[in-house]
């Protein structure tokens, strides 16, 4: 899982640099919009606009801004239409990549990460070709300096986790959830007054392809290029690479 752990928290760091932020509110926009539209606009009855909303106040993201978006989705306000597509392909050495897109223009989106995706020695694939390597599940992250295992445990496992591990390497808790579960999971860590580092639906790899030096810098740059991208929400990839590699990308 250390993979998975490193990346995520990587992207929780990024998220909340103001080089970042603009692009941030774009795509939490997005999503609360879609989330809204096939959901409702009531949070305590949409888990997913839910869960949107409270990324959009991880950013500072104002409350005007969230509450236009949702009434885009829900058709109160114009908007624009976005499609939700999942591309499939792989990156450097083998790497398996997922790549959720919200897009008003598929025509000049799938154009675009291609292109990207051969730019850092990636290709797209065939629907199905890599998301067997993937289970779709709650992620939350909790760090061991903040919180006792016990009580984190207790917490979880007794709100519905699947599972908690202990990353010694990253010094976090890491616990998984069924999708379903994941936002009483952890409201009820965050009623123990146990703070969440960071909190996603996500898709954990199976297996892990290990990468180092040129391999490594390459598919981090592929990594950063396609989140960088307007019309990708997510990117899931089942690469393991050293902390130094990491700590470059972070910073």
């Amino acid at each position: 899982m250390s993979g998975h752990s490193k990346w995520s928290q990587i992207k929780h760091k990024k998220a909340h640099t103001d080089a970042k932020r603009g692009r941030a509110f774009t795509k939490i926009v997005k999503e609360i919009a879609v989330a809204a539209r096939f959901g409702g606009g009531d949070p305590d009855g949409n888990p997913r606009l839910r869960t949107a909303m409270e990324k959009a106040k991880e950013v500072n993201m104002p409350h005007d801004n969230i509450k236009r978006a949702i009434m885009k989705g829900t058709g109160e306000l114009p908007g624009v239409t976005y499609e939700e597509i999942m591309y499939e392909g792989y990156g450097p050495s083998g790497v398996a990549l997922m790549i959720e897109v919200m897009t008003d223009n598929k025509n000049r989106t799938v154009p675009e990460i291609r292109h990207m995706m051969a730019k850092h020695g990636g290709s797209l694939g065939e629907t199905g070709c890599v998301s067997w390597m993937f289970d779709k599940k709650g992620y939350i992250l909790v760090n061991k300096a903040k919180a006792a295992e016990d009580s984190v445990m207790s917490a979880a496992l007794d709100a519905g986790a699947e599972d908690m591990r202990n990353d010694s390497d990253e010094g976090n808790f890491e616990i998984i959830t069924a999708p379903e579960d994941f936002n009483n999971v952890k409201a009820a860590i965050e009623k123990a007054n146990i703070p969440v580092e960071s909190a996603e639906i996500t898709m954990l790899p199976k297996n892990y392809v290990a990468l180092d030096g040129k391999a490594a810098e390459q598919m981090i740059r592929l990594m950063d290029a396609l989140e960088d991208h307007d019309d990708v929400q997510n990117v899931y990839a089942n690469f393991d690479i050293p902390d130094e590699a990491a700590e470059n990308i972070s910073k």
